[in-house]
């Protein structure tokens, strides 16, 4: 399977339950609106597989930080575009997900925070990691993405992922 295959099946897996279930922003103000449309249109665009879209909300410099067991191969830091999309790759190598689920959504100037609960299966052991929550902090300048902080149960993930 070639990385665009790979990415663009990653990319459904993670967010194209999460499009169907977007919850309304609660924006404080034009900037925050205009922040949390980039933020949606990014995780639509991973649910639809558009990768030409998802390059152009991401700025050149984007950091996509993933907290957690350093042991799993996806967590870490992530910084520019290329390399966000390497990790997009390997994510999608070992972790199906098979639940998504936003529960709310808020914008406030350039940050959007989403909330929600999602489940996987990690493929390295077959093992299903149980239903968690999750949370992102995003941040956006000039129409691009610029932050991606996912946090989730990671002791939950690598429970799975060692099983």
């Amino acid at each position: 399977m070639n990385r665009r295959e790979i990415l663009a099946a990653s990319a459904a897996a993670v967010t194209g339950l999460a499009v169907a279930n977007v919850a309304r922003a609660q924006a404080a103000d034009d900037q925050g609106q205009a922040s949390f449309d980039t933020v949606m249109a990014y995780m639509g665009a991973m649910g639809e597989g558009d990768m030409e879209k998802m390059s152009a909300l991401m700025a050149d410099d984007m950091v996509w930080m993933n907290d957690g067991d350093e042991s799993l191969p996806w967590i870490g830091v992530w910084e520019g575009k290329e390399k966000v999309f390497e990790f997009l790759g390997l994510f999608s190598e070992n972790f199906q997900t098979t639940l998504w689920e936003n529960t709310d959504a808020f914008a406030s100037g350039d940050t959007v925070a989403v909330f929600g609960r999602m489940n996987g299966i990690t493929t390295h052991s077959g093992r299903e990691t149980g239903e968690f929550n999750f949370a992102l902090r995003a941040k956006v300048r000039d129409g691009q993405v610029v932050l991606w902080n996912w946090f989730e149960d990671s002791f939950a993930v690598s429970r799975a992922y060692h099983a």
